[in-house]
């Protein structure tokens, strides 16, 4: 997930044109395994489809046209890769679907970038942004400087393109920027730990008031989600085999909505028609509820793990999804 994030930081705010010239792009690729008979370009800043390119009777997926310079993102049905692009390349992909970034191999004019950054997307895949994330200020700030003048040197090519050198050491900078904000708002949010926890007192999907202090004497984890949340629904499967396995321990769990007013009879019957358990409620201000303020809640699903005197234990807690999360609940409730 916070890989993920991170990608995405990484494509905020970057200039994606520099120029266009007469000629065209011309683009063919092999791909084995293929997901489906069609590839697209996006653009990188608002993912909309800028070019749809269909397989041929021959297998293969070949065109030519015009195109802004810079980056952008080639979606092959299920996965994606991030492209350089630009008008007089001649650019020939080999792929295999089932080991997507592993495989792609570029030829051709303009092959010297793109499996740079295909290479790139491989090592970026391994590096382990959760511990970067997790570790001390003065840790995270010495590693932000190490891996930035590790990513511009590796620019140092005299071969590439100077426009793509010039848009990646502006993606390296943005990247880094929102990097740093993001572990800053993580490390407001761990300060949080072993501090009293904010209340609230929302509307029950059964009726009535809920408030946080009815459940002193035993553990809370709280589910900040949303009827519109995808990530959050993916989870409900996991929430609800752990609420099966500790339906017998010291420990609640309850499920907070943050959906808008309007949308309060979507969210009592997904509730329904998912069998919903727990503890159903729903704020009172969608994401200007003051609780969700408190805990400088910016994004779902969220979870957050109190203990039986209010007191948080931790403020970002693992999801239902998560490896380690049973093994924390049976240090806590054992």
């Amino acid at each position: 997930m916070r890989k993920l994030l991170f990608i995405a930081l990484a494509f905020i705010g970057t200039a994606n044109v520099i120029g266009q010239s007469k000629t065209a792009l011309s683009f063919k690729a092999e791909i084995a395994n293929r997901n489906t008979d069609a590839i697209s370009f996006l653009d990188r800043n608002n993912g909309k489809e800028v070019k749809k390119i269909e397989v041929n009777k021959d297998g293969f997926f070949k065109d030519s046209f015009p195109i802004e310079e810079g980056f952008y993102m080639l979606f092959d049905g299920k996965e994606y890769t991030k492209v350089f692009l630009k008008n007089g390349y001649d650019l020939t992909l080999k792929m295999d679907a089932k080991q997507f970034d592993e495989s792609i191999v570029y030829s051709g004019k303009g092959a010297l970038e793109n499996n740079f950054l295909a290479q790139n997307a491989i090592e970026d895949a391994k590096y382990d942004y959760d511990l970067l994330l997790a570790s001390t200020e003065d840790s995270f700030n010495k590693t932000i400087v190490e891996k930035k003048a590790s990513d511009l040197s590796a620019l140092e090519n005299k071969k590439f393109d100077p426009s793509f050198v010039m848009l990646q050491k502006k993606n390296i900078e943005n990247s880094f920027v929102g990097l740093t904000k993001y572990y800053e708002e993580g490390l407001k949010t761990r300060k949080m730990d072993g501090a009293m926890s904010p209340s609230f007192n929302y509307d029950n999907y059964k009726g009535g008031k809920t408030k946080l202090e009815d459940f002193r004497g035993k553990y809370v984890y709280i589910d900040v989600w949303a009827t519109w949340c995808a990530p959050c629904r993916a989870e409900i499967p996991f929430l609800k085999k752990l609420e099966e396995k500790y339906h017998q321990k010291d420990i609640v769990f309850l499920s907070l909505s943050i959906d808008q007013l309007k949308d309060v009879e979507k969210w009592r019957k997904l509730i329904k028609d998912k069998e919903l358990g727990g503890v159903q409620v729903f704020a009172d201000n969608d994401w200007n509820s003051q609780f969700i303020k408190d805990y400088n809640i910016t994004g779902i699903p969220r979870f957050i793990l109190i203990d039986p005197n209010g007191k948080i234990v931790k403020a970002d807690a693992p999801r239902p999804s998560s490896p380690t999360i049973e093994a924390e609940f049976d240090a806590l409730l054992n």
